[in-house]
């Protein structure tokens, strides 16, 4: 399985408003992120998402968190979004967002909620929360999945620590409120989005 972008970190916008959505995104891509999603728990993402698509979605794969029902997959997909990430296995969610051509990346814990993800068709895996478990569980869970499967930690990731998840067979990780936290300035946002590409490479290198 091919993951789509060339930075396995995906950016999570928890909160962002439309009015400050486009200097965030842009922040975080200029820092090197190809990858941003808005979650649909966001004070009207219905504005942010369809703006930011506009704006950035030759440069990054633009989707959304959060996301629970098929519906919203067709509402997304009408507005361009390219990636769908959820909290949880949801068989129909990931279905639809296959059909469309979409990446989805769903939400699992465990080995048997992973191999429906993947029956279902989904490309990617999230193991969340990630800190709960903890990188000797992801570490296990990888030895059953097919080597192919794109894994990534979420919940918990922070600069310091990216390193553990990736030597646990990671191939990346989505990154919350350590990347940004809602109001917090653009300047930050952008400091933390550099700390993570930092580490990341320092990762993998």
């Amino acid at each position: 399985m091919q993951w789509q972008t060339n930075l396995p970190l995906i950016a999570i916008l928890r909160g962002v408003t439309p009015d400050e959505a486009l200097a965030h995104v842009g922040a975080v891509i200029d820092a090197g992120f190809d990858a941003v999603e808005i979650p649909l728990n966001s004070p009207q993402w219905e504005k942010s998402i369809p703006a930011i698509v506009a704006a950035y979605g030759d440069k990054a794969l633009i989707g959304a968190g959060t996301v629970l029902r098929p519906e919203q997959v067709d509402q997304l997909a009408e507005m361009g979004c390219k990636l769908i990430v959820t909290p949880n296995i949801q068989p129909d969610v990931i279905r639809r967002a296959v059909s469309y051509g979409m990446t989805i990346c769903p939400g699992c814990a465990t080995a048997s909620e992973a191999f429906t993800a993947l029956d279902a068709g989904a490309q990617a895996l999230k193991i969340f929360p990630s800190s709960a478990f903890g990188p000797d569980y992801i570490k296990a869970l990888k030895a059953v999945l097919p080597s192919d499967v794109p894994v990534f930690a979420v919940g918990g990731v922070t600069p310091e620590n990216l390193a553990q998840w990736i030597k646990a067979g990671c191939m990346g990780a989505g990154l919350g409120s350590d990347l940004y936290r809602a109001g917090q300035p653009v300047e930050r946002t952008a400091q933390q989005a550099t700390a993570f590409v930092n580490a990341y490479r320092e990762a993998v290198q």
